[in-house]
C-alpha cells in the first residue's frame, strides 16, 4: 500500500515542483521529490550529499512494481 501523507507543492519557477511525504506499509518516506523533466513530471527519492560533494539517494526501491505505484499515488496526489 503506498499512500501520500503530506504533499508541499510551490512555485518558484524551477523544475522542482513539490516534496511529498509517503507511507508504503509501516514506512514513511520524507522528502520524495516531484520534479518537472524532459517527458514531464516524475517522482524522485529523497538525496543527501556525501562529504565527496556527490548526492546519494536515502531511499532507493528495488521492487518495480513498487516504483511504479509510488509513481502513481505521487503523481495522483499532485494532479488533484
Amino acid at each position: 500500500m503506498v499512500e501520500v501523507a503530506r504533499l508541499y507543492k510551490f512555485d518558484n519557477g524551477s523544475s522542482l515542483k513539490a516534496f511529498a511525504d509517503v507511507v508504503i506499509g509501516e514506512v514513511l518516506i520524507k522528502g520524495v521529490r516531484i520534479v518537472e523533466g524532459k517527458n514531464g513530471l516524475f517522482a524522485a527519492m529523497p538525496k543527501t550529499q556525501a562529504k565527496d560533494g556527490k548526492w546519494y539517494e536515502s531511499v532507493s526501491l528495488i521492487n518495480g512494481e513498487l516504483k511504479e505505484k509510488l509513481q502513481e499515488a505521487v503523481l495522483g496526489a499532485y494532479n488533484a
